[in-house]
């Protein structure tokens, strides 16, 4: 896309597969040094091989310490951070009114933590060189979905919350943070990945019904955005949830 982005260094959290691992593919043909992360030592080996000069940095970043290793791996290994990608996230939960203790405090660990706890270890970095944030989030976040866990759409809404109130502040630094609220994502092991092989002709009706453009995301088709909004492009954009949902968002 000619995005101006050559030479840049990029962490992704979470780009082991899926979302992630698109937005590392994009920003790395772009022209960027990636760095990629992951929890599981195999799956972030394979995908960093796949991406000439890029490293793998392996870590939990929704238990703080752990973020902060990350990002000083960055660090040992390039010297500097200008991109970060907050990804870390999930909507696996339980259904709604069937929340306990245990519940909310895994997935607000797993989707909003996961981007607090390393936005707070690569803030000075950031500052150093006027760098970008951007987070992965849904459309849960910003209205109600049918038959979405509670759980997720709280954590959700909270991680927009966050990114509109902590742009100011980061902004005083020459930090730049938008969020990607994206709607029904297909990849390999995703929900929509299972809801296809269990009842294909249920999700195409959903698709009709709910969804402008009748079908599911792609992996890239967040990544293109995720890489404008890192570009120096989109350097008027910040504290903004851009959506992303083929049209199914109603507010």
């Amino acid at each position: 896309m000619q995005l101006d982005l050559s030479g840049k260094i990029a962490l992704v959290t979470g780009s082991s597969r899926g979302i992630g691992r698109a937005i590392a593919e994009v920003l790395h043909a772009e022209g960027c040094r990636v760095a990629l992360n992951g929890r599981k030592a195999a799956p972030l080996a394979e995908a960093t091989a796949a991406l000439p000069g890029a490293v793998g940095v392996a870590g939990d970043v929704t238990h703080p310490e752990q973020a902060g290793r990350v990002v000083r791996g960055v660090l040992d290994a390039f010297g500097r951070l200008d991109i970060l990608v907050c990804n870390v996230g999930g909507g696996g939960s339980v259904p709604p009114g069937c929340e306990t203790f245990e519940e909310w405090q895994r997935i607000f660990a797993l989707n909003l933590w996961s981007t607090t706890n390393v936005v707070e270890a690569a803030r000075t970095l950031l500052a150093d060189s006027h760098g970008v944030i951007v987070c992965v989030s849904s459309i849960t976040g910003l209205e109600v979905v049918p038959g979405a866990p509670v759980t997720y759409s709280a954590a959700k809404a909270a991680l927009h919350a966050y990114v509109q109130g902590i742009a100011r502040p980061l902004a005083k630094q020459g930090v730049r943070i938008n969020a990607v609220a994206s709607g029904n994502i297909l990849f390999e092991g995703s929900v929509w990945s299972r809801k296809l092989a269990e009842h294909a002709a249920g999700v195409e009706v959903m698709l009709e019904r709910e969804v402008a453009v009748s079908r599911l995301g792609r992996p890239r088709d967040v990544a293109d955005l995720v890489a404008y909004l890192a570009s120096p492009r989109a350097d008027f954009a910040t504290g903004a949830v851009w959506t992303l949902d083929g049209g199914q968002a109603r507010s």
